[in-house]
């Protein structure tokens, strides 16, 4: 049995990526439209995988891209972010309060 080079690679350049390397979890599911790599990623590491105006992510893909091109397939990522509310570890966000117009001076 061949051994999955793509999904290795994917997780190294991830995990050294990220502040929480043990909470990078890869999911492969392939199919007719090619091969997706559904990736789960620890609290706050959304961002840094990311990167400034999304460039590091198409970095990411870029490579896979031509991983799955010597390969013969067609390589996609997702990647799963928890919602701004479901953060786990300080629970769902507040809204802010007092931050309105000073008592009296609205219409």
């Amino acid at each position: 049995m061949e051994k999955d080079t793509s999904k290795e690679l994917l997780e190294a350049i991830l995990k050294s990526l990220v502040t929480k390397p043990g909470e990078v979890k890869i999911e492969k599911k392939m199919d007719e439209m090619g091969v997706l790599f559904s990736v789960k990623l620890g609290d706050g590491d959304a961002g840094l995988v990311i990167g400034k105006q999304g460039r590091t992510i198409q970095a990411v893909r870029t490579v896979m891209s031509a991983v799955g091109a010597k390969n013969r397939a067609r390589f996609n990522i997702k990647l799963l972010v928890p919602e701004r509310g479901e953060i786990s570890d300080r629970g769902p966000r507040k809204k802010a309060v007092g931050f309105g117009f000073p008592s009296g001076l609205e219409d």
